[in-house]
């Protein structure tokens, strides 16, 4: 199949894996897949697959492979419980290094990070990820932050989960202006107010952290992996 790319469009890749975190991959498209000019696919070891999400209770299709797609303007790695092992998907983490060469920006969610870190790009520079991550991120040779979003050169890296969505707006202001990013949060009426104020470590205290740390116990069990 030949390259996924018309002229004059920016392409976004979203690499999925195996028990890779729904929100991390999905919430990024729905912002950028709303911006005119900019084309986002979901992109796999092979074009059409259904790939698992964390517990098995969703599967999303991928639209194109990593040989359809070797030089996408940008590259969305979400995190999730199967991260390690897509570090040692030599498929996956060949294309992220070569993709990274060509790429306008190359960016994580969660612990999305992790891949980027393995591959050699975030050596030395401070770098987020989900929080449980932070020492994983370390002994990959980043220095972790609890920041958001982290924007080093054309590398950005976003906390956990749901941060993605700010790291797309980011990016979207990047690419296209702070008035399209402004529009684009209005248009998914992105207006955070949650109701309890425990969204990370600082503010959760010891005992709620005690507590999600065992509920996050859950997502350690390894579903079978694809046939």
């Amino acid at each position: 199949m030949a390259e996924v790319k018309n002229e004059g469009e920016l392409v976004v890749a979203i690499p999925l894996y195996h028990r890779f975190t729904a929100l991390d991959g999905v919430g990024p498209y729905e912002l950028l897949h709303a911006v005119p000019g900019v084309t986002v696919l979901f992109v796999s070891a092979q074009a059409g697959e259904a790939v698992t999400a964390d517990l098995g209770m969703l599967h999303l299709l991928s639209t194109a492979s990593f040989q359809d797609l070797p030089r996408p303007d940008i590259i969305v790695v979400p995190g999730g419980p199967g991260t390690h092992g897509a570090l040692q998907d030599p498929v996956f983490m060949d294309w992220l290094k070569k993709a990274h060469e060509t790429s306008s920006y190359t960016t994580s969610v969660c612990s999305g990070s992790l891949a980027l870190a393995a591959a050699g790009l975030l050596q030395g520079l401070e770098a987020t990820s989900h929080w449980s991550c932070y020492e994983d991120l370390a002994k990959l040779g980043a220095v972790p932050t609890d920041k958001r979003v982290v924007q080093q050169g054309k590398i950005i890296t976003s906390a956990g989960v749901s941060s993605g969505i700010d790291m797309a707006l980011h990016l979207i202001a990047l690419l296209k202006g702070e008035e399209m990013a402004k529009m684009v949060q209005l248009l998914v009426e992105y207006d955070p107010q949650p109701p309890y104020d425990a969204g990370s470590p600082k503010k959760a205290g010891e005992a709620l952290m005690a507590k999600t740390q065992e509920l996050a116990k859950r997502f350690g069990n390894a579903l079978p992996p694809p046939k």
